[in-house]
């Protein structure tokens, strides 16, 4: 596998422009709560559901799989890959669960978590937002990662389903706070807001990768590790809280359209 094909600089604005599409695509996804008074929560968890199961497969397929095939070449044996992966992957899980711990944040559905603070109860469903959403621009920095071809077209696969993923989760912004009793147009730019974390994890994770080759396998397994933290721990059990059967078919039918991008696409 050729590496390095891009430089540095080129890797960074590859990862910075992927990171923001797919961050603007929060707030393109909330537009439809403009119109509709509110949406059931039937149809809420299914498309959350949907977000999951991209999610999921972004990280199998566009993440794990090629951060292994990147370790062999890197490290020269399938067992260190491995090792680097499990190690990145349990990291990156950790550095979530801390953060979870540390940063006061609010779900709508969830409640709380975090030390208490003064913070008013919108600023805080905005951190819990953005905690949910700086992983999604990471694991788009580290996957145009390598500088190749395959790994460009990698990388703007995975932007194209982070992007996908955002739009219902957009909406699921919107609505709760117009229920809260905000404006629309002010819910509209709060939901826009919080997928602008993205194009900064998007940078970093493409600053480190371009700059340090051999990282590269380390953080795509940490960038998949925060993901699959990110889904098992907030969007599946939200969206279980209530037409669990519905919502476990939007995460087969996300997972599967994912999975075809991965193929036809990358």
């Amino acid at each position: 596998m050729q590496l390095e094909t891009l430089t540095a600089t080129q890797t960074i604005l590859y990862g910075l422009a992927a990171s923001t599409a797919a961050g603007l695509a929060t707030g393109v996804g909330a537009l439809p709560g403009l119109v509709f008074k509110d949406l059931s929560q039937r149809v809420l968890n299914t498309l959350l559901g949907f977000a999951a199961g991209v999610m999921l497969a972004a990280t199998a397929f566009s993440l794990i799989v090629p951060g292994i095939e990147y370790g062999e070449t890197i490290y020269g044996a399938a067992h260190w890959a491995v090792v680097v992966m499990v190690g990145g992957i349990l990291f990156g899980a950790l550095f979530l669960d801390r953060l979870d711990a540390w940063i006061p944040h609010d779900h709508f559905v969830k409640g709380h978590e975090g030390p208490s603070s003064s913070l008013r109860k919108t600023w805080l469903f905005v951190l819990a937002i953005t905690l949910h959403n700086f992983p999604e621009g990471l694991a788009v920095g580290v996957g145009f990662g390598g500088g190749t071809d395959e790994a460009i077209g990698q990388g703007t696969t995975l932007a194209l389903g982070i992007g996908l993923q955002n739009l219902p989760e957009g909406l699921a912004v919107l609505l709760p706070l117009v229920r809260e009793g905000y404006g629309r147009g002010r819910a509209l730019w709060i939901a826009a807001a919080t997928g602008l974390v993205e194009p900064v994890g998007g940078a970093m994770g493409a600053a480190l990768v371009g700059l340090f080759a051999p990282v590269l396998p380390l953080a795509m397994a940490f960038a998949a590790g925060a993901m699959l933290f990110v889904i098992s721990d907030e969007i599946i059990p939200e969206t279980h809280r209530g037409s669990a059967r519905l919502a476990t078919f939007g995460v087969m039918v996300g997972f599967v359209v994912m999975m075809a991008m991965d193929v036809l696409l990358g």
